[in-house]
C-alpha cells in the first residue's frame, strides 16, 4: 500500500469528478492520504473531506505566500482543529521568496508563531521552501523544530541540506520532479536518503510526474513517485511502498 502525504484534494479542480479520483487512486494501491489545509477555505474543506473519507487524515496551517493575510484568531482556530483525532500535523507552513505577496518579516514571524503552536500541541510540521533554504534551516533551529520534526514537502534542495534537516528530526518527502529527466538534485537526494528517513507525495493537482507533467495531478500518480525511487535505489517498489507507509504512519501517529 501506499501513503500519499500531501495532497489537495481540496483544491476546486476536483469539485466535479472527486469520486473517480479516489476510485483510481484505490486502484494504483494508495491507502492514505493526508490533505493539506493552508488558508480559511482550504481548511475548512480539508476537515468536511476527513469527516466524510476514513482514509484521508488533514494538516492544517497557513502559507507562506499569504502570511500577511494570517490573523491572531485564524492561529486560535488552527489550535482548535489540531486536537481533532484526523489533524496530524501542522501546516503546509514555511517561507516563500518567490512571490513578494507577503513581506518576508511577516512570513518569518507566521513561520515562528505555526512552529511554536505545532510544539504546544505536539504535532509535526509540514515545510513549504521555496528559495529561502538557509533562513528556512536557521528557524527550524531557533524554534527547536526538532522537538516535534515534521516533513521537508516536495523537497527541492541539495542530499547536503537533506541531511542537515534529517539531523533536526524532519522526513524528506518527494514528489513528481524526481521523475522529470532533468531533476538531477532530486534524483541525488533519493538516491543519498536512508530508507527510514524518506516519504512520498504528489502535491496533488500540483507536480505531476513524468508521463503527465504539465497536467492535473493525483493521488494515484505517487505509484509513479514511488517506482522512479525504487530505480535509482535499486529496490522493489514494493519495499519503497512498505517503507514510505510505514515512515508516515509513524510520523503521524496513525495505526
Amino acid at each position: 500500500m501506499l501513503f500519499d502525504t500531501h495532497v489537495h484534494l481540496n483544491d476546486l479542480q476536483f469539485s466535479e469528478d472527486l469520486e473517480e479520483v479516489i476510485d483510481r487512486m484505490k486502484e494504483a494501491g494508495v491507502s492514505h492520504v493526508v490533505v493539506v489545509g493552508f488558508d480559511r477555505p482550504t481548511i475548512t474543506r480539508a476537515m468536511e473531506l476527513v469527516e466524510t473519507y476514513e482514509f484521508m487524515y488533514a494538516a492544517v496551517g497557513w502559507h507562506p505566500v499569504d502570511a500577511i493575510d494570517m490573523t491572531d484568531g485564524d492561529l486560535e482556530w488552527i489550535e482548535e482543529l489540531s486536537s481533532h483525532p484526523k489533524v496530524v500535523a501542522i501546516g503546509e507552513m514555511g517561507l516563500d521568496y518567490h512571490w513578494d505577496k507577503s513581506p518576508k518579516d511577516v512570513q518569518k514571524e507566521v513561520f515562528r508563531k505555526q512552529i511554536r503552536l505545532a510544539r504546544k500541541v505536539k504535532l509535526p510540521i509540514i515545510i513549504h521552501n521555496r528559495e529561502a533554504t538557509a533562513d528556512i534551516v536557521d528557524i527550524l533551529k531557533e524554534e527547536h523544530a526538532s522537538e516535534v520534526g515534521g516533513i521537508m514537502h516536495c523537497f527541492s534542495g541539495s542530499a547536503e541540506t537533506a541531511k542537515e534537516c534529517i539531523d533536526m528530526n524532519f522526513y524528506i518527502s518527494l514528489g513528481g520532479p524526481v521523475t522529470f529527466k532533468n531533476a538531477k538534485k532530486p534524483k541525488e537526494v533519493a538516491a543519498e536518503v536512508p530508507l527510514d528517513r524518506l516519504l512520498i507525495e504528489t502535491d496533488c493537482p500540483y507536480l505531476a510526474p513524468h508521463p503527465y507533467r504539465g497536467k492535473r495531478n493525483e493521488p494515484a500518480y505517487v505509484k509513479l513517485v514511488a517506482e522512479q525511487i525504487a530505480e535509482i535505489k535499486g529496490v522493489a517498489p514494493e519495499e519503497i511502498a512498505a517503507v514510505t507507509t510505514q515512515n508516515a504512519k509513524k510520523l503521524f501517529g496513525i495505526k
